[in-house]
């Protein structure tokens, strides 16, 4: 139904639907207004990110029709500077307020961004600029929105989720090489087991954070595959001869990321494998945190009941009611992001599945939790390193204490008296609570010194053989 202009508050605007209100100062035009009318559900604008990456879109593709001859040059170079002044004016987001849960191609979105540009385009040009004909020339929102996400994921993988990955596991090895002399009592199953030095542990949470980040590089020649170029079903219509390969220039050198039109873009718009390809290697990278947050969690509990093995940077008070106690705040947060990563990672599976034919129809839920996956792993990965693992210390007395009273050091003994033998050692040492070295002397004729050499904790760990 059309609408009626009502107040001095609108403006009246038409599309191919008829008549709709339009707040009067707003950039946008009659089809956001009807997106935002219409779509009333999630309370959440797409990311900046996407529409970051959407602008940079729509100017490559500006420059490209001009290159062509499919649009003057006057208002290219008008759709290209609009484009400029939305991504380094303040205020960005008041301009795209459509809710993420939408059409499920983006189409609002995409159209959001149009009249955005055709007004402010405009205004530079003196004369009208159409959203449809001008601003969309060449595009479609079926290769649009799939090259939007695309683009914004890799600029998100390359210049946030990589650096913080790569910084946490440095500050991990930094903090690895100061504890080479450090040995603990190991476990599995979350009981003791043989001793491990804490370079080694640390060591381990490195060697999880950088073998995460290999299998997302490994990933980004295909995130950098643009579905531009395939407009409406994948066969190009409207799109002159051409310009996927001056699109893809312009955008690789605004971005300094090579961008290159997809294999094939029946599917790269009929599907979103990629996608789902990454948020699986990004629930990946989030498995990882959680371990390594998990295990800075039981290492530091305590002080006295747990097993107190570290101490972890005191960011807090910990209750409201208990004096003096203080928790892990940033591995409970690190953990609950990772957590959300996961459950992203779930809607992401079940988004990919929906493609019908020749179109996803659930690119906007796509978009958004790929883009919160890479940024939560982001900021977790640098308050892990710089407000846990960089100011970690470690409780040597309680460590050595306690690796001292380690009745499965008896494990050592195997190959000389057998593992019936060293068992009845190990359980009696438990039962006494006395140093299996003292145990082991009175029950084998070994020899103190021989056996203090066999049962060293640095020794079993691979050091000082």
């Amino acid at each position: 139904m059309e609408q009626a202009h009502t107040s001095p508050v609108w403006r009246t605007e038409t599309d191919s639907m008829g008549r709709v209100n339009v707040p009067l100062h707003a950039l946008h035009g009659a089809q956001t207004q009807r997106a935002l009318d219409n779509f009333r559900i999630g309370g959440e604008a797409m990311p900046e990110r996407l529409i970051r990456a959407l602008l940079l879109i729509k100017a490559a593709a500006a420059a490209a029709n001009v290159q062509l001859g499919a649009l003057p040059a006057a208002v290219g170079t008008a759709i290209g500077a609009a484009c400029h002044e939305l991504l380094t004016a303040p205020g960005l987001m008041s301009h795209f307020p459509v809710d993420v849960f939408q059409t499920g191609s983006g189409t609002s979105t995409n159209m959001n961004a149009n009249e955005v540009l055709a007004t402010l385009a405009a205004r530079r040009l003196g004369e009208a600029v159409s959203a449809n004909d001008h601003v969309n020339a060449s595009q479609s929102s079926n290769d649009v929105l799939p090259s939007a996400i695309h683009v914004s994921a890799a600029l998100t993988l390359e210049r946030e989720l990589l650096p913080a990955l790569a910084h946490l596991a440095s500050v991990t090895r930094d903090k690895a090489t100061g504890l080479r002399g450090e040995v603990k009592t190991g476990r599995t199953h979350l009981m003791d087991a043989m001793p491990v030095r804490l370079d080694q542990v640390a060591g381990g949470w490195a060697a999880q954070v950088e073998q995460a980040a290999a299998r997302l590089v490994a990933l980004q020649p295909a995130l950098q595959r643009l579905a531009q170029g395939g407009t409406a079903v994948g066969t190009g219509v409207n799109a002159p001869e051409g310009f996927a390969a001056h699109f893809h220039a312009e955008l690789s050198a605004a971005t300094g990321l090579a961008f290159a039109p997809a294999e094939d873009y029946f599917a790269a718009m009929g599907a979103q494998d990629t996608a789902v390809a990454l948020s699986g290697a990004l629930r990946g990278c989030a498995v990882a945190l959680l371990k390594i947050a998990n295990d800075l969690r039981w290492m530091n509990s305590g002080p006295l009941a747990g097993l107190g093995e570290i101490e972890l940077p005191a960011l807090q008070p910990g209750s409201s009611i208990m004096p003096g106690k203080v928790n892990p705040v940033i591995p409970e947060a690190v953990a609950m992001a990772a957590v959300q990563v996961v459950g992203n990672d779930a809607a992401i599976a079940m988004a990919g599945a929906s493609g019908n034919f020749e179109l996803n129809v659930m690119l906007p839920l796509i978009a958004r939790n790929l883009l919160h996956s890479l940024v939560l792993l982001a900021n977790a990965s640098r308050a892990l390193a710089d407000q846990a693992m960089a100011g970690l210390t470690v409780n040597s007395a309680r460590v050595a204490e306690m690796l001292s009273r380690n009745p499965v050091l008896a494990t050592a003994l195997n190959p000389l008296i057998g593992y019936a033998r060293s068992a009845e050692i190990a359980k009696r040492a438990y039962r006494e609570g006395r140093p299996i070295l003292d145990v082991a002397d009175e029950m084998t004729d070994l020899g103190r010194e021989r056996l203090a050499t066999l049962l060293d904790p640095l020794r079993l760990t691979g050091a000082a053989r």
